[in-house]
């Protein structure tokens, strides 16, 4: 088809692939079209217009594809703070591990001087009777 001229293998070439063409839209259950017959009608065109573009389906791919890698990149941010908050969590419960076995201790010392503080009473109050007894035998002679 040089310089817009149809030669005549030209033609029967693209004979044969508008034949082909129809004879696939039919077995698709497509009617051909024909010349007397409008390629779209008003309303199918309005039906087009409303019907998504691939751009416009793309754009909405790409929109939806943000926002999941928003989503994702929060989450993965979400697990280290939670990764983080359990680190403290194990440091906290260490800490209060060794603050109650400190606190044990505490309370076996404490416990360990209320008996010297106990058998300090019993002796002083013994040595208190021993002291009386001695000072009245000693006024007595």
């Amino acid at each position: 088809m040089p310089g817009g001229r149809l030669s005549h293998k030209n033609t029967g070439k693209l004979a044969r692939q508008l034949l082909f063409s129809e004879a696939l839209l039919q077995a698709k259950g497509i009617p051909p079209q024909t010349a007397a017959q409008p390629s779209t009608t008003h309303q199918e065109m309005a039906n087009l217009a409303q019907e998504p573009t691939m751009d416009r389906i793309l754009q909405e791919i790409s929109a939806v594809g943000r926002r999941l890698e928003v989503m994702d990149n929060a989450m993965v941010s979400m697990a280290a703070e939670t990764k983080s908050i359990c680190t403290e969590i194990a440091s906290f419960q260490t800490r209060v591990l060794g603050l109650e076995q400190r606190v044990s201790k505490v309370e076996a010392h404490a416990s360990s001087f209320q008996d010297r503080d106990q058998e300090l009473l019993f002796l002083r109050s013994k040595f208190q009777t021993w002291k009386t007894g001695a000072e009245a035998t000693i006024s007595v002679s």
